[in-house]
């Protein structure tokens, strides 16, 4: 039976990846602050799903949270297959004028819990020859981004530590892929207090897509997802365009 461990999975994409892997039979440790959201998330997945489900939880933006899932992830009597590091915070507010300790907690929990998490499973996947990691990135990582400075950066930084490991990790069993959704209707933007009116409905993804695509690439071993055309094609343009023309075109965006 395979095992996935997912980050923030009470809500948005870290509950719809929980959904889809117990579709698809996997048993499920879900990893969460809130316990009350853990257990009721825990009862709807056994209830429509012939799996065991596992809650453990854990502030990932803590040293003693990261220590806790680690040591899970390590577990060698009841190992994890599939680890999903989701758990993330955004913040729209420029720099120098948000709270430094909110900028500080983004970076733990977008980057070091992500490194902590990923060094674990990396040691016991590599021992047993076998596992896949997603970390859960965003296209906002491929850009400059004036008022959302710090979390753009950290998931650059997440984006290309999981394209390098898999560089690193190939031939040894071990799977990792960066899934790099756009913009997605989930509670992540509700949460960063953020009216998000002024963005187009094209550009909006559905999060049952994000995560069946992300799942899909990661099974094709794809290093780096981006799910959807449109995202691929920006994306790929970002990639392209000069950086003084891509930092001039951010200059004039608002989000």
């Amino acid at each position: 039976m395979t095992r996935a461990l997912v980050t923030g999975a009470t809500a948005g994409l870290g509950a719809e990846f929980a959904r889809q892997l117990a579709g698809s039979g996997a048993d499920i440790v879900l990893v969460a602050r809130d316990d009350v959201r853990l257990e009721t998330t825990r009862v709807a997945l056994e209830d429509r799903n012939p799996v065991k489900v596992e809650i453990l939880p854990a502030d990932l933006s803590t040293v003693d949270g990261c220590d806790r899932v680690a040591e899970r992830i390590a577990s060698t009597t009841a190992p994890i297959d599939i680890l999903v590091n989701n758990a993330g915070m955004g913040m729209y507010r420029r720099f120098g004028v948000a709270d430094l300790g909110r900028e500080e907690r983004m970076l733990d929990l977008n980057v070091r819990a992500v490194l902590r998490l990923t060094h674990a499973a990396v040691r016991a996947m590599k021992e047993r020859g076998s596992g896949q990691i997603i970390n859960v990135s965003s296209v906002s990582g491929f850009v400059p981004r004036g008022g959302n400075v710090t979390y753009s950066a950290s998931k650059a930084w997440v984006t290309m530590f999981s394209e390098g490991l898999a560089i690193e990790l190939a031939g040894s069993g071990v799977q990792v892929t960066a899934v790099c959704p756009g913009f997605t209707h989930t509670e992540f933007h509700d949460r960063a207090s953020v009216d998000m009116s002024g963005v187009p409905d094209w550009m909006w993804l559905d999060v049952h897509d994000v995560v069946a695509q992300g799942l899909a690439d990661a099974q094709r071993g794809k290093a780096v997802s981006v799910p959807s055309a449109r995202y691929k094609a920006l994306t790929g343009a970002a990639r392209y365009t000069p950086r003084p023309v891509l930092r001039a075109f951010m200059r004039r965006q608002t989000l």
